[in-house]
C-alpha cells in the first residue's frame, strides 16, 4: 500500500527557540508543513521559511479559532491532518507506528488519539494521573472541526471513529523559562474563565459533531469540577492528584510542575472567575466586554454578551 499523505499544522508566536526542533521532528512524517503565525516579532518566521514550511498569518483570538481558520480558509489534500503545537514533537516509536498503521487503517477510522506525555525542564510527569491524557490530533480533511472554546478545546469528529496509537508519545517539552511558563498560564485562567462565563450565562451551546470516548471522559470530569465550589474544588483536585494518584513519586521538579499546574492555576482561575462575576453583578453582563477590555486587553470574544 502508499504511504498516505500528511499535512502538519503549527500554531505559532515568537517561538524560534522551538521552531526549529518542532520542524525537524515532523519532517520525517509529514509531507506539507503549514504555520499559522500570530504575526511573531522574533525570527519565528524566518525559521520555519527557512525549513521549507509553508507560513500563513492571521491576527490571534484563540486556539479553537485560529486553527479552524486554517481549516476553512487553506485548501488541503492531503489524506491526513496532523495538529502539533510548537513546544511539542512525536517520539520515533509513534511515527514509526503512523507510518506502519495508517495504511491499513478502514475508511471508518477518522480520528487518531495521541498519548501525551509532559516533559517539565527535562523531568517526565510520569504520575498525578497526568500521563493518562489522550489527545485527538490526527483525522481525516473533512471528517473533524475544532470546538469554538476559548480554553479546553478539541476537535468534534464529524464521521466516522476515532483508535489510539499506542506505540510512542506526542511530548510536550519547553524549552523557556519558568517565567514564560506561569505568564502562560494566567493567559490560559483569563481564557478559561471567559469560557466559564460564557458557559455559565447559557452563551456558548453544544456544537454539532462528536467527542472522542477519551475527550468526553475528561469533559464529564470538567463538567463535574465546574459545579463544584470556587476554590475548594482547586484545593481538592491538587490533593487528589499529588496524594492519591502519587504525584508527590514524580520528585522535587514534580512538586513544582504539581503545585503549579494542578493547584496554582486552578485558584488562579477560581479568582478570576469570581472577580469577573462580582463585576458583573455590579454592572451587567452586557458591559462585560467593556472589563475584558480594560482588565486584559481583549477586545473581540466572538460571544454576543448583551442577549
Amino acid at each position: 500500500m502508499s504511504q498516505p499523505s500528511i499535512t502538519a499544522l503549527i500554531l505559532s508566536f515568537n517561538e524560534e527557540v522551538h521552531i526549529g526542533r518542532c520542524l525537524e521532528r515532523i519532517a520525517p512524517l509529514a509531507s506539507r508543513v503549514i504555520v499559522i503565525d500570530s504575526f511573531s516579532t522574533d525570527r519565528t518566521v524566518e525559521i520555519a521559511r527557512a525549513m521549507g514550511a509553508e507560513v500563513h498569518q492571521h491576527a490571534f483570538t484563540n486556539q479553537a479559532a485560529q486553527l479552524q481558520w486554517a481549516l476553512d480558509t487553506i485548501a488541503i489534500d492531503s489524506d491526513w491532518i496532523i495538529r502539533i503545537d510548537c513546544d511539542e514533537y512525536l517520539e520515533l516509536a509513534l511515527i514509526d507506528e503512523i507510518k506502519a498503521k495508517l495504511p491499513a487503517l478502514p475508511a471508518d477510522v477518522t480520528a487518531l488519539d495521541l498519548k501525551l506525555k509532559v516533559l517539565f525542564k527535562g523531568k517526565f510527569i510520569r504520575w498525578g494521573a497526568y500521563y493518562r491524557t489522550w489527545l485527538t490530533r490526527m483525522w481525516r480533511p473533512g471528517a473533524g472541526r475544532m470546538e469554538q472554546r476559548w480554553m479546553d478545546e478539541r476537535l468534534l469528529i464529524t464521521r466516522g471513529r476515532a483508535e489510539r496509537l499506542t506505540g510512542g508519545d506526542l511530548v510536550d517539552a519547553s524549552l523557556k523559562d519558568i517565567g514564560w511558563w506561569t505568564a502562560k498560564h494566567n493567559a490560559y485562567a483569563t481564557r478559561q474563565m471567559i469560557d466559564f462565563i460564557a458557559r455559565e450565562h447559557g452563551l456558548i451551546g453544544e456544537e454539532d459533531g462528536q467527542l472522542t470516548a477519551s475527550a468526553r471522559k475528561r469533559r464529564g470530569l470538567r463538567k463535574l469540577y465546574g459545579g463544584a465550589p470556587l476554590y475548594l474544588r482547586a484545593v481538592l483536585y491538587f490533593l487528589q492528584r499529588y496524594f492519591l494518584r502519587l504525584g508527590f513519586l514524580d520528585g522535587r521538579l514534580g512538586f513544582v510542575w504539581h503545585f503549579l499546574h494542578g493547584f496554582w492555576f486552578f485558584v488562579l482561575m477560581d479568582a478570576k472567575i469570581d472577580e469577573a462575576r462580582t463585576w458583573i453583578a455590579a454592572h451587567s453582563l452586557a458591559e462585560f466586554p467593556r472589563y475584558l477590555v480594560e482588565t486584559y486587553g481583549i477586545a473581540d470574544t466572538g460571544i454576543a454578551w448583551d442577549r
